[in-house]
This record gives C-alpha cells, sequence and structure tokens, in this order.
C-alpha cells in the first residue's frame, strides 16, 4: 500500500480542527486508512542515516498513512483533506468542469507519426490562475512522485510533465528524434547537453537512473517543444529548466506522455482535479486540444461523471446489513460517490466522479457503503455454510511423494522460478522460440530473464554448484513451471512438474528407471500399456541420442528419462555423466488441479450428491449415551446442552467419537436443537474419511445390556487368575533379559577441511591446536596437507565423534577459538559409522 506523509498541524489546519493522535488513528480505520506512523523528518534522517545527518533536520510532526493502492485520489493532502471532510459531513463533494480559455484559442499539442515507435499517446490540460505557497507546491511535486511510483509504473507507462504556460508559447509539438539531435539544458543544471549526454550523465543520478532503461535503446527519443523550439520536456526522463514551475507560477501547462491512454486519462485527471481548487474559479480545469498524426483531435481533460445503479437489497446483502434505501444512499455520498433513490423499487442512482476510477463494479460501491457504514458496526451472524479446510490435492500430493523421495536415497533441492533464456534453451541444445518460455520485460540482471519451463537447468547448476561433494550426487525438486497458454486469461499457466538427476562417475540410467517405477508405484500406476504406464525410445537433443526415452501414461505424454548428452554436461561445468528423469504429475490427480470452489452449498450435500457409496445408511442399534436415550426428545435436548460451546465429542478435533455418537442418532435433529444439528452437519462432512479420524478416549455411546450372555466369559476365575500371574512373571523375565544387553551408541565418521589465514600460517602448529580439542566421545584419525591455490594450503583431519556427545557446532566453535591460526572450518564429509 502506497505511504502518504503529511504535517500533522497543516493537516489538522485544512481540516479545522485538532485530534489526538488516538483520535486520529480511529478516523483513519473508519475511513479505510491506516495511520502506520506517527514521527518527524528528524527522527527518519537519525533512524536511516544516523544522528549527526540529522542535526539540522525538522521537528515537525508528520504522520504517515498508509492508502489503498488504488485509491489515487488521497495519494495527497488536497484530496485527503477533501476525502475526510466529505466523510464527515462538513462539505460537500466538489463538482469539477472542463472549461474554454475566456480569450483565443486552446492550448494545442500536436503529436507526430515518429512518436508511434516510442510512446504514442498525450494528453493536456492547464491550469489557469493558480495559487502556490511552499505548501502547495511541495505537495503538487509529490503527488507527482506517487503517481509515477503507482499507476504510471515507474514512469514506464505514464509520465508527467508540469510548466509554466507564460514562459513557453504554444502550438507544442510532441515528437520523437535522434538522441545527437536533440539539445537543451536540463532541469537544475546550469548547461544544454544532447540527449545521448544527459543519459551519461544520469546513470550515475539515484532518481533519474531508474528510468533511463525505458527509452535508452530506442533509436528515436520523445520531446516536446513550444513553437519557438524550446524544449519542454524530454518524456519521461527530465523536464526542461526553461519552463520549470516556481512559487510564482500562475498558469500551469500539465502533459502526460504515456504508452496507454487510459492511464494516461487517469493521471491528468488525478493531477488537476486535486489542485484545481487552489485557482482563480476553483474546481475548474483549462481544456487543451490534442492532435493526433491521423488529423483526429481530442479535448482534454474529460473529466467524466458516469452513472451506475444497483439495488439497497444487493448492498444490504453482500454487507450484512439492513438499512434503508434512503440510509445506504446518503452513505455513499459520504464516499464522494453523489447518490439519489430513483423511487424504482429499492433502486439508487449512484454518480461516479472522475476522481474515483477505482470504481469499475458494483461490488466497489457497495464496499465503499460498508465503509461508511463502519467495519466495526456490521453485526455478526453465523455462517450459513460449514466448511471443512483441506489440503490442496495437488500439494497433497507433492507432499507424499518428496517424503518417498527423500527415503529412497535423493536429496531434495528448491531452485529459483526465473532463470536465463540460455539455461532453457542453447544449454540444453534447443531453440528459445521452441521452450513457449514466457519473458520477463525489463530484467534485472541476465539471470532473471524468463520464468523456468523445466525444473532440470536448476538442478545441472545445483550439481555444478556441489560438484566437489562426495558422490554419487542424487538430486530432485518438485515444484511448479510455467507455459504460454492461449486459453488463460492471464496467457500463461502453472504446471507442477518432478524432476530428479543422479551424477557419478557412469551414467546411472537404471537408478532414474528405477526411480521412476518407483514412484509410479507409489502413485499406484500399473507397468503396463493402455491404463498403465510404459516407456519408450524418444529423441530429444536433450539426451544422448539412443538413450532417451518417453514416459506415457494412459496413453499420453507426461515426461522424459534419459541420460544427458555431454554438449549439456559441459555447459553446465560438469565433467560426469548424468542421468535425468521430469515428468509432470498433474495427471495423477484423475482431476484438472485448478478445482472448481462450490459456493453457498454445505459440503455434506456434495458428498452425498458426488459420493453417495461414502454415506453410510446403517445405524448401531443403541440409541443410548450418557446424555440419555438419543432417540427421545429428552437425550438429544442434554446433547444439544452439551454441544452449546464445543465444536467436537471431545478436544478440538473431529474423533470416532464424533462419529460413533452421530451414528446413534436415529435421524438429523429438528431446528429446535441448533447446537446439536450444527454439530450433526458438520460430523456428517467427515464420513468419508471415518476410518482416519483418532481413536475416541471416551465413550459416550452405551452398549445394549448382554449380562445374562457372556459368549467369551471364563467358567473358572481361578484359572484367569493363573493365567495373568504366569503373564506377570514372563514380562519380568523378558526386561530383566533386556536390560543386560549393552545400549547401542550412534557414532559419526566427520572429515573437516580447517583453512588458514595465509601461506604463512605455520600448519603444524595449527594441527597441533586442532588436536588439542579434547572431548568425551572424541576420536582424531588421520590428516593430511591439501594444496588450495597460491602455495596455501589447507589441514584436512578425520575424527569419529559419539553423536549424544559430541556435535559438528560444537567441534568448529573449538576450532575456531584458535583464530591466530584458523580461518574456517567446513565440514567435507559426513557418514553414519
Amino acid at each position: 500500500m502506497p505511504t502518504v506523509g503529511v504535517k500533522r498541524d497543516l493537516l489538522f489546519k485544512a481540516l479545522g480542527k485538532t485530534y489526538t493522535d488516538v483520535e486520529f488513528d480511529e478516523l483513519c480505520f473508519e475511513y479505510g486508512l491506516e495511520l502506520d506512523e506517527i514521527t518527524s523528518e528528524k527522527e527518519i534522517i537519525s533512524r536511516e542515516q544516523g544522528d549527526s545527518k540529522a542535526s539540522g533536520a525538522s521537528d515537525v510532526i508528520l504522520y504517515k498513512i498508509d492508502v489503498p493502492a488504488n485509491r489515487y485520489d488521497l495519494l495527497c493532502l488536497e484530496g485527503l483533506v477533501r476525502g475526510l471532510q466529505v466523510f464527515k459531513n462538513k462539505l460537500e463533494a466538489p463538482r469539477y468542469r472542463r472549461v474554454s480559455p475566456l480569450s483565443g484559442e486552446p492550448q494545442r499539442l500536436v503529436i507526430t507519426e515518429e512518436t508511434a515507435a516510442v510512446r504514442p499517446h498525450a494528453v493536456a490540460a492547464v491550469l489557469r490562475n493558480i495559487t502556490f505557497t511552499q505548501e502547495r507546491y511541495d505537495s503538487f511535486i509529490e503527488l507527482q512522485e506517487k503517481l509515477h511510483q503507482n499507476i504510471c509504473r515507474k514512469r514506464s507507462l505514464v509520465a508527467i510533465g508540469t510548466h509554466d504556460l507564460d514562459t513557453v508559447s504554444g502550438p507544442f509539438t510532441y515528437t520523437a528524434k535522434p538522441p545527437a539531435e536533440i539539445s537543451f539544458k536540463p532541469l537544475n543544471q546550469t548547461q544544454e547537453y544532447t540527449a545521448t549526454q544527459l543519459m551519461g550523465l544520469y546513470k550515475t543520478d539515484s532518481h533519474l537512473r531508474h528510468y533511463l532503461h525505458i527509452i535508452e535503446d530506442k533509436p528515436l527519443y520523445p520531446v516536446i517543444y513550444d513553437s519557438n523550439g524550446i524544449v519542454l520536456s524530454m518524456p519521461p526522463i527530465i523536464n526542461g529548466d526553461h519552463s520549470k514551475i516556481t512559487l510564482k507560477t500562475k498558469n500551469v501547462f500539465v502533459e502526460c506522455t504515456a504508452t496507454d491512454l487510459t492511464k494516461a486519462k487517469i493521471v491528468l485527471d488525478m493531477m488537476v482535479t486535486m489542485f484545481s481548487e487552489y485557482c482563480s474559479q476553483p474546481f475548474t480545469v483549462e481544456e487543451a486540444e490534442v492532435l493526433y498524426p491521423d488529423g483526429k483531435t481530442c479535448t482534454y481533460p474529460e473529466l467524466a461523471y458516469r452513472k451506475e445503479k444497483l439495488s439497497s437489497d444487493f448492498v444490504n446483502r453482500k454487507v450484512g446489513i439492513n438499512e434503508s434505501t434512503e440510509t445506504i444512499a446518503r452513505l455513499l455520498t459520504k464516499m464522494c460517490l453523489r447518490s439519489e433513490v430513483t423511487g424504482v423499487g429499492d433502486e439508487i442512482e449512484v454518480e461516479i466522479p472522475p476522481t474515483r476510477s477505482d470504481v469499475i463494479h458494483a461490488c466497489d460501491i457497495m464496499e465503499d457503503a460498508a465503509m461508511a457504514y463502519g467495519f466495526n458496526n456490521i453485526p455478526y451472524t453465523t455462517p450459513r455454510t460449514y466448511t471443512v479446510a483441506n489440503q490442496f490435492p495437488l500439494n497433497k500430493l507433492t507432499e507424499l511423494l518428496r517424503q518417498d523421495l527423500a527415503a529412497a536415497g535423493f536429496t531434495e533441492a528448491l531452485n529459483f522460478a526465473l532463470c536465463s533464456a540460455e539455461d532453457i534453451s542453447d544449454k540444453l541444445g534447443k531453440k528459445i522460440s521452441e521452450t513457449r518460455a514466457v519473458h520477463i520485460a525489463n530484467p534485472k540482471t541476465a539471470e532473471f530473464q524468463v520464468a523456468r519451463t523445466t525444473l532440470l537447468p536448476g538442478l545441472l547448476k545445483t550439481l555444478a554448484a556441489n560438484r566437489k561433494m562426495p558422490l554419487p550426487l542424487k538430486l530432485f525438486e518438485i515444484s511448479d513451471v510455467v507455459l504460454k497458454d492461449d486459453t488463460k486469461d492471464v496467457g500463461a499457466r502453472n504446471s507442477r512438474r518432478f524432476c530428479a538427476v543422479y551424477y557419478n562417475k557412469s551414467p546411472g540410467f537404471e537408478v532414474i528407471h528405477g526411480l521412476l517405477d518407483r514412484t509410479m508405484q507409489l502413485l499406484e500406476v500399473k507397468s503396463e500399456r493402455g491404463d498403465g504406464y510404459h516407456i519408450q525410445a524418444a529423441e530429444d537433443s536433450t539426451f544422448f541420442p539412443g538413450r532417451c526415452a518417453e514416459i506415457f501414461v494412459g496413453g499420453k505424454s507426461v515426461g522424459r528419462l534419459g541420460v544427458l548428452h555431454p554438449d549439456v554436461i559441459t555447459r553446465f561445468e560438469l565433467a560426469m555423466p548424468c542421468s535425468a528423469v521430469e515428468m509432470d504429475i498433474e495427471p495423477f490427480l484423475g482431476r484438472p488441479a485448478e478445482t472448481t470452489l462450490t459456493h453457498d452449498v454445505p459440503l455434506h450435500e456434495v458428498i452425498e450428491r458426488h459420493f453417495p457409496s461414502q454415506v453410510p445408511n446403517s445405524r448401531p442399534t443403541s440409541t443410548k449415551t450418557l446424555f440419555g436415550d438419543v432417540s427421545s426428545a429428552a437425550g438429544l435436548k442434554a446433547l444439544d446442552d452439551f454441544l452449546a460451546d464445543k465444536s467436537y465429542m471431545e478436544g478440538f478435533e473431529a474423533t470416532r467419537a464424533d462419529t460413533t455418537m452421530f451414528d446413534a442418532i436415529p435421524s438429523a435433529p429438528s431446528s429446535t436443537f441448533p447446537h446439536l444439528l450444527r454439530w450433526y452437519n458438520h460430523v456428517k462432512s467427515f464420513l468419508r474419511e471415518r476410518a482416519n479420524l483418532p481413536s475416541a478416549k471416551s465413550q459416550f455411546v452405551l452398549e445394549e445390556d448382554d449380562d445374562d450372555i457372556d459368549l467369551f466369559g471364563s467358567d473358572d476365575e481361578d484359572d484367569c487368575a493363573e493365567a495373568e500371574k504366569l503373564k506377570e512373571q514372563r514380562l519380568a523375565e523378558y526386561a530383566a533379559k533386556k536390560s543386560k544387553k549393552p545400549a547401542l551408541i550412534a557414532k559419526s565418521s566427520i572429515l573437516l577441511d580447517v583453512k588458514p589465514w595465509d601461506d604463512e600460517t605455520d600448519m603444524a602448529k595449527m594441527e597441533e591446536c586442532v588436536r588439542s580439542v579434547k572431548m568425551e566421545g572424541l576420536l582424531w584419525g588421520q590428516s593430511k596437507m591439501v594444496p588450495v591455490g597460491y602455495g596455501i594450503k589447507k589441514l584436512q583431519i578425520g575424527c569419529v565423534v559419539e553423536d549424544e556427545k559430541v556435535g559438528t557446532d560444537l567441534l568448529e566453535e573449538a576450532i575456531t577459538a584458535f583464530e591466530e591460526y584458523v580461518q574456517s572450518v567446513d565440514v567435507a564429509a559426513f557418514n553414519k559409522v
């Protein structure tokens, strides 16, 4: 969420009232905002740069207010004050008007066809006879910056230029030229620069360097001239110094160049509506004409008001309140949405001003009504639908596979979802056009250019980073890849993949094939053609010719396995053979991964409709419980009272005590027992998985009285006592025998790399120090000096430790204590003895 910083005293003066910090915090909450921080400029600088830098800073109290990301009208003091005053019924929402010049023709901005390749759109307007103070000027500049960071997407979509109209003369021309042909004095500079020189100058500027990439690779740069050839700006980088606005500026020419015309219109409307109140005719904006290359002329700003109709019943149902149509109309008017009752049923006509570009649907209007009503005033209600949370099926399958693959001796790796284009194309012997990869616009580094289309490059890079570890290296990853898909509204989809690699002196294809067989066994897919799975030879440039197979499940291809091509191995800086398998795991769900949600349908109804065989029909013969006979009203009433403050029969999760009690009740209870009915419907949703529920700790359902028949009783009580005595004797003998066995001591063999500071370190003395570390359960072994480079050697020393007495952290801490000799300690190998 964007944060707006305003001076407290200035804010209270504009509001016409002084609030305590607590009162203003509550006001912000009522209006849908959040008072994030109360601070000062001095405190901010002190916190970020130190007390020495903050010595001359201001002590004026600042309010840091978080505003919704789509409420561009609240990004400055003027819009914030206006909204709060309308909300508190201190003034009516202003009506913004576009007016023609009092004399002469409107200002004109002519767009040439050269701009089509860089920034094809532009809009403009004039703020006539405006009065600036220092506070207003600062707010004007800050609003531009806030808009640039939000809706303008750091100037990539829209760039705002503001100019002193009295220093230039129209008509203005928006065109594009080679950078060497553009020359002007930029804002706050003392000499003229060409556009090429400016791009070099601003590469070190902490603020402007972030915007250079937008046009620096273009053959033509956009530029705006006046009729005398004076440069107003070179969007989206910098304005000209000649037309800069000051506190004495009376007429402001506002222009917005853009790649998105809709966004440009919104930004222009925000700029002029927020500050038109300081014009001699408040809330009026002088129009300007924009002439396009095709001859079309448009007049801006649009300042368009539009009307929407909705019913009060819609608002009441969605918010959960019961207010009259007139009351809801008043609530919406408080949110700067002028509303009137039409008289047709409960219909309300809502007028949406140009400042509220965030309102695009009836739901947005409903949200404003809820805000004006007060979130804390909405009554609590019991949900009509009881749901049971379950893990997303695809994630559940993923977790189960991860555990079993780890048990098979493979180590899991987690790699970045973004990678370089080279990783998924050239290094794998493929063309980038074949990969269906989603490309990142303006990537920050070459390592993150595309969204990965395969998990294999990430695992191979992990192998390369760990190739000095003991062989074999066995890694796996189960994660998403991103593929282009025209059937999706976003043009791409996620696909869950499983990939594993085996790296050793021999290719180990049989290991990867065995892992595939084990995975299929876990997924309960038989090794057969047709409904099962099989592999058949295939050709793939990533794999060695004749050593690649395609995996088919149910007749459909789901992946490939094989021995990687030597060129692929070399490109990833590996030196030994490697086998790999990669396949899609979503087909094994038996249904699409993106499961449709069921709205307003109780879960037990879904179960009964789709899984009728899972809902048992039989009932136990006994209806007698600790609460009485649940076939009677008295028994049901006692159980209803018991469940008044409980979700389950015992504890905080469903157990078999719940399902047993559920079975004892002959039929669904009536609504006269609300707690029992709520519990009954909830427990009914567990019937499919009752066998997996925890056992009951208590017995709530009583068995039928069968005292007269004892089918398993003994006729001789003495025989039972003698058998029990014999059993206790044998258990005692077993315990005594077991106690004499020595306890198994877990031990580990550790190989340590102890590195010195430089080549002048006394290695013999360093080894002596290492061996001087004495601990119970520690036994030092053999050692050797291993060359590292540039004449430096490291000490490689082995030891055996008892796991319960000596840990690696404790050992490393003891060795690094010899700071004069030891730079660092690494565990080179760790094996159980």
